[in-house]
């Protein structure tokens, strides 16, 4: 469903094809990559290739890190630094990497257990695992029902269990599957069976509670028949609950972005398939693109897969670009921090870049790393000229460096004239140069009624206050001289009117 109604579009539409005719803009012939790898949509919501934004540089397996026992099931990544944090759930471990360069992982350790406490020593298929700023480990130690929280020399330290919550079913085992850790060494947790959002651990260890609930969707037919129904009918209904998030992310600002799989109708309904809570647990994601938040936008069946995507894990940058991935299709989404979709790439398959069960990504710098749980493997993608031109822009753009980032869209531009963050990315630039009227004409190129708005609104300001004079003067003339006239035959009438007495009083 579209965001903005059809008029507001095709006035914008024709707007855009007049200034393409009247001003044409510097774009040199596009380039787009041969084999379609990298696709983007445009405006209208149609399949546009796009020049590779990453290429996949190395596939780690088992042997090419050097490990005796093979992978198995591996659920879970966390990147501090340089260093990763691989959790192997089917053998329970993880294992410590250390990134020398994006062509070479090293084992640094593997950790199986843990010392001290008074709970098992041993992990249990961990599902997930954080690093705090202090150092800290915590781990998703899903077999053992608890989150766990060690030193960097494993020891331990205290252990997050069960929250005690009269709404929770007292036989629910509880099963955390995925975490995030603040700076203050709260824990933000997501256990499989409770969907009132995130389960949040105070750093003593005390549960303080859910935050970030999504909202409940419900069919109106189907809710007024169950309003309607017995109660032996209500019983066999599906229960109008909360969706249980996928997974969740803390970024360098403390803020936490959690991923969702939508149902169906969420998809058809627009709706965004990612969260950005804040402290309060309130959603704060910026989607001012065309289209949701959610993955592809074409949800019919093809090579076996159908629906819409399902984003299994989130990674943050310190540009604010968040990258999903999509383990139903193998796909990974870009996205800035307005919530254009800034890159799509991926599949499903055995080629590199291609991925059969995608479980977890992280990121080191703009680099990207993808655990696949069926091949057991970690693929290593690095942007490509063209990528590194994007984020060189957004990145340039947040320095305040306007000049700069508007040069460098351009190069983004003259490399792929079909990239409409490049047409975008100008126009903010040029915005925030105060140089309104050439900003309005690249926002109307791709119909970004928002910043256009904003653009003709300091254009129109400047126009009025250099033109100032003119209008007060057309002003003063438009109700002056309707008043002179007026004035000059009242004094024409009380003239006549006046010889006209004189001549009859003669008379």
């Amino acid at each position: 469903m579209r965001k903005k109604n059809f008029l507001m579009r095709t006035g914008m539409a024709i707007l855009a094809i007049t200034a393409a005719f009247l001003q044409p803009l510097q774009v040199k012939a596009t380039s787009t990559s041969e084999g379609g790898y990298t696709y983007n949509y445009d405006y209208w919501g149609d399949y546009v290739n796009s020049a590779d934004f990453y290429n996949s540089c190395k596939v780690f397996t088992s042997s090419e890190l050097g490990l005796d026992l093979k992978l198995k099931n591996p659920q879970g990544l966390f990147a501090e630094g340089n260093t990763l944090y691989l959790c192997d759930s089917g053998n329970n471990r993880i294992i410590e990497l250390n990134r020398v360069s994006p062509e070479q992982l090293e084992v640094v350790r593997i950790i199986d257990k843990i010392n001290g406490g008074s709970g098992s020593k041993e992990l249990n298929n961990p599902t997930d695992v954080a690093v705090s700023e202090d150092g800290n480990i915590f781990i998703a130690d899903n077999g053992n029902a608890r989150v766990v929280k060690v030193d960097k020399d494993l020891n331990f330290i205290m252990e997050f269990v069960k929250p005690t919550d009269n709404t929770l079913d007292p036989k629910l085992v509880f099963q955390p599957t995925k975490l995030a850790v603040d700076t203050a060494e709260r824990v933000y947790c997501i256990a499989t069976g409770i969907n009132k959002g995130l389960i949040k651990y105070e750093n003593d260890g005390t549960f303080s509670g859910f935050v970030g609930a999504t909202p409940v969707t419900f069919n109106w037919t189907d809710y007024i028949w169950k309003k309607l129904a017995s109660q032996e009918q209500r019983a066999k209904m599906e229960s109008f609950v909360p969706t249980e998030y996928e997974n969740i992310f803390m970024d360098y600002e403390g803020f936490i972005y959690a991923t969702k799989a939508r149902t169906l109708e969420q998809a058809q309904a627009d709706e965004n398939a990612v969260r950005k809570l804040n402290l309060m647990g309130n959603d704060i994601l910026v989607s001012n693109g065309d289209w949701s938040v959610g993955g592809d936008l074409y949800l019919g069946s093809g090579g076996g897969y159908e629906g819409p995507s399902i984003l299994t894990d989130i990674t943050v940058m310190d540009n604010d670009v968040y990258v999903c991935l999509d383990r139903n299709r193998g796909r990974l989404f870009g996205y800035d921090d307005q919530g254009k979709m800034v890159f799509a790439f991926g599949g499903n398959g055995n080629m590199d870049g291609y991925f059969r069960r995608p479980s977890a990504i992280e990121h080191i710098g703009h680099e990207l790393y993808v655990v696949d749980s069926l091949d057991c493997s970690i693929t290593v993608l690095v942007p490509t000229q063209f990528g590194d031109l994007v984020y060189q822009a957004v990145e340039e753009f947040d320095k305040g460096n306007y000049e700069t980032s508007g040069a460098a869209w351009q190069e983004v531009l003259n490399q792929n004239g079909n990239y409409d963050l490049a047409y975008i990315g100008i126009g903010r630039s040029l915005l925030r140069q105060e140089k309104y009227e050439e900003a309005m004409k690249y926002f109307e190129l791709k119909y970004d009624a928002e910043n256009y708005s904003k653009a003709y609104k300091q254009y129109r300001k400047i126009w009025v206050e250099e033109h100032i004079g003119w209008i007060v003067a057309v002003i003063l003339l438009l109700f002056l001289v309707p008043l002179s006239i007026g004035k000059v035959k009242s004094i024409r009438h009380e003239i006549d009117t006046a010889d006209i007495f004189v001549v009859e009083k003669k008379g």
